[in-house]
């Protein structure tokens, strides 16, 4: 067995997101001598580098040679600010590169993030583009964007990118949650003008037809810059240390934070669709309180019967696919499926 394994190197950003999970209140790094302990403790198939701005943490260009020399396919997620720090030869040793927008024009999205970042993104997404690294825009679905999903895709086909949807977990506050009628609006639109590369997302794959085969804490693997190991960057509570990691390896799926991850709510155990689903998001069962309850966005437990537009984009395979929890799109559409 292999993971997909999401290093936050560091805590630090440049930008103060409002529906941000990272704790900023202290900084917290991950040293080179951490990541090579988590990355030969178990077998990897992808590593992401994520949480915080890279370009932030001193170590980072040591951290990518080591990745490098090891031969491990790596991506990077940004607001822009790394990719403008890295050089080509560094750029072009990643597998993928993945940017930050949330809002498909710039007034909204400096407005959210800050003032510039909307072309700190765009410049960034230009650079991959010319140097022919596959690239991504990474959104969160939250309330204030839910219906503006579709333009992001479509402004990331303009720069060759897809479109990679995270929904929103309540790790620090639940005002930017999408409503259970906002959630499928927005699978609902967005899928309208778009095509799936590839879905995680357990709840929507089950509507979709599509049963997820991945799922946090079985495949992968989340390393927090304060040095825990969590099945899911959401998690709330304490997780592992790296030498319970290095102690178990492959076994780490058996810690109490893993094993809690992997709880099905009793009200799912008769359903039909509960090999795939699982009881949808734990991390957000958990932080509603709610572990042995269906996700909220279920609606199988609340007797929908929803059908969605789903148009297949030609096969691929990127380095988040083997992720947990998300969704990624093309903003041109293909063959329609059949489901």
């Amino acid at each position: 067995m292999s993971f997909a394994l999401g290093l936050g190197l560091t805590n630090e950003c440049n930008l103060s997101c409002p529906h941000c999970y990272r704790a900023p209140e202290r900084l917290e790094r991950l040293e080179l001598g951490e990541v090579r302990r988590v990355c030969e403790a178990v077998p990897l198939r992808s590593v992401n580098l994520g949480t915080g701005e890279n370009g932030l943490h001193p170590g980072l260009r040591s951290v990518l040679g080591y990745l490098r020399d090891r031969s491990i396919p790596t991506s990077i997620s940004s607001n822009g600010l790394t990719i403008e720090l890295l050089s080509d030869e560094e750029l072009r040793a990643l597998r993928e590169v993945e940017v930050s927008i949330d809002f498909p024009d710039e007034e909204r999205q400096d407005e959210w993030r800050g003032r510039g970042s909307f072309g700190t993104a765009l410049a960034a997404l230009e650079r991959v583009r010319r140097l022919g690294i596959d690239a991504s825009i990474v959104a969160v679905m939250m309330r204030a964007n839910h219906d503006r999903l579709a333009p992001i895709a479509h402004l990331a086909a303009r720069y060759g990118a897809t479109l990679r949807v995270n929904v929103y977990v309540p790790v620090r506050t639940a005002v930017y949650a999408p409503t259970y009628a906002e959630h499928w609006a927005a699978w609902r639109m967005l899928l309208a003008e778009t095509s799936l590369v590839a879905c995680t997302e357990p709840i929507l794959g089950v509507v979709l037809g599509r049963p997820v085969s991945t799922g946090c804490g079985r495949s992968t693997l989340r390393v927090t810059p304060a040095g825990r190991v969590l099945p899911c960057v959401y998690w709330p509570e304490a997780g592992a240390a790296i030498d319970v990691l290095e102690t178990q390896g492959a076994r780490i799926l058996e810690h109490p934070a893993f094993r809690d991850s992997h709880q099905i709510p009793r009200a799912c155990t008769g359903c039909n669709f509960v090999d795939a689903c699982r009881g949808g998001c734990a991390s957000r069962r958990l932080l509603a309180g709610r572990l042995d309850q269906p996700d909220e966005y279920c609606p199988v437990a609340r007797g929908d019967h929803l059908q969605l537009p789903c148009t297949l984009a030609p096969p691929r395979q990127p380095l988040k696919s083997s992720s947990a929890c998300t969704t990624i799109l093309t903003g041109t559409r293909t063959t329609p499926a059949t489901h």
